[in-house]
């Protein structure tokens, strides 16, 4: 028997419960983990309160990011053997498999030996976010050197991380903030540049710091009216990814600064990565090789332990949190 994080209906945290349950041997292409640290993320939050992409088929389990210790293999599994130390990566759907729990099934393409140096907390925290960041700037954009990547919301965990990955391949990423409670962390977190949108001239500023080029990529997780400057931000032939929904209101298409620039606004998810096989391992190799290096490292804002998985819930909802939430199991 293991525990198991799960709820009946849609709502606020307080409808998660940790429930007794049986979990099957792993069936072919799947491994069986002993969870030590669970990383929470804001697809978690909008599945169980009904705004996600999915529906949930109650009881329903959550969870897309683990990290823990091998405890039993498929039979086809040649990989992975009992003992190993793995983080598990988003590559599959909360239909198919829910890592909050202390004994979990997880498809083995989407399980990874993280670096030996990584305790359970970092390992837990850090695919979802530089897999996320590295999709979308490095495998789709292209992101190079001397280039500029505009990073909304960067005291998110994935904004973070593609402050990160945009320094590692030595281009330059601008950290928007709306307030200046964030704005020192973000620099000391190694922002090129960051820009308060509640008191600063967002387009002013990014047109002065890229000499009046604009941004090659900006990387979107909210949408709403700020959109529109975003665009007006944009360098010609420039890409502006949208891969979130933060924002409650409207997000109009700026549809002269599009045509004018000749720009692309691109939907983008992290499973069109993790999905493909290809992909997910050359992003696998990146990631394993930053934080081997420690070009890339999560920074971990809270650590909550499973019991209150309400409250680590609660967190995530305040929007207080600089990086990553995890929960230790």
């Amino acid at each position: 028997m293991a525990r198991a994080v799960r709820f009946d209906e849609e709502g606020g945290p307080e409808v998660l419960r940790i429930d007794t349950v049986d979990v099957a041997d792993p069936a072919p292409g799947e491994v069986r983990i002993r969870t030590k640290a669970l990383g929470i993320n804001r697809a978690e939050v909008m599945f169980r309160s009904g705004q996600y992409l999915l529906q949930p088929d109650f009881p329903q389990g959550l969870g897309y990011e683990a990290a823990g210790e091998i405890e039993s293999v498929g039979p086809d599994i040649t990989e992975f053997a009992p003992g190993d130390a793995v983080s598990v990566i988003p590559a599959f759907q909360f239909d198919e498999y829910a890592l909050y729990g202390d004994l979990v099934l997880a498809p083995a393409r989407a399980v990874v030996k993280h670096p030996a140096h990584l305790d359970w907390i970092e390992a837990a925290g850090s695919w979802m976010q530089f897999m996320t960041a590295w999709g979308a700037l490095i495998d789709i954009a292209g992101l190079g050197r001397n280039e500029t990547v505009l990073i909304p919301a960067a005291s998110s965990s994935v904004g973070l991380a593609a402050i990160q990955v945009a320094n590692a391949v030595g281009a330059r990423p601008i950290a928007l903030t709306r307030t200046h409670d964030k704005a020192d962390v973000l620099r000391d977190e190694g922002a090129y540049a960051v820009i308060v949108t509640e008191t600063d001239d967002l387009v002013a500023e990014v047109m002065q710091l890229t000499d009046n080029q604009g941004a090659r990529v900006v990387f979107d997780p909210a949408g709403g009216p700020q959109f529109a400057e975003l665009s007006k931000a944009t360098a010609e032939h420039g890409i502006l990814f949208i891969y979130g929904a933060l924002s409650d209101e409207a997000t109009p298409l700026p549809l002269f600064s599009v045509l004018g620039g000749l720009q692309t606004v691109r939907g983008y998810q992290l499973f069109e990565i993790t999905g493909d096989d290809a992909r997910l391992a050359r992003g696998k190799s990146f990631i394993v090789d930053g934080l081997a290096s420690g070009t890339l490292k999560p920074r971990i804002d809270r650590i909550f332990d499973f019991e209150d998985i309400v409250g680590a819930h609660r967190y995530m909802e305040s929007n207080q949190q600089i990086g990553k939430i995890v929960v230790r199991v």
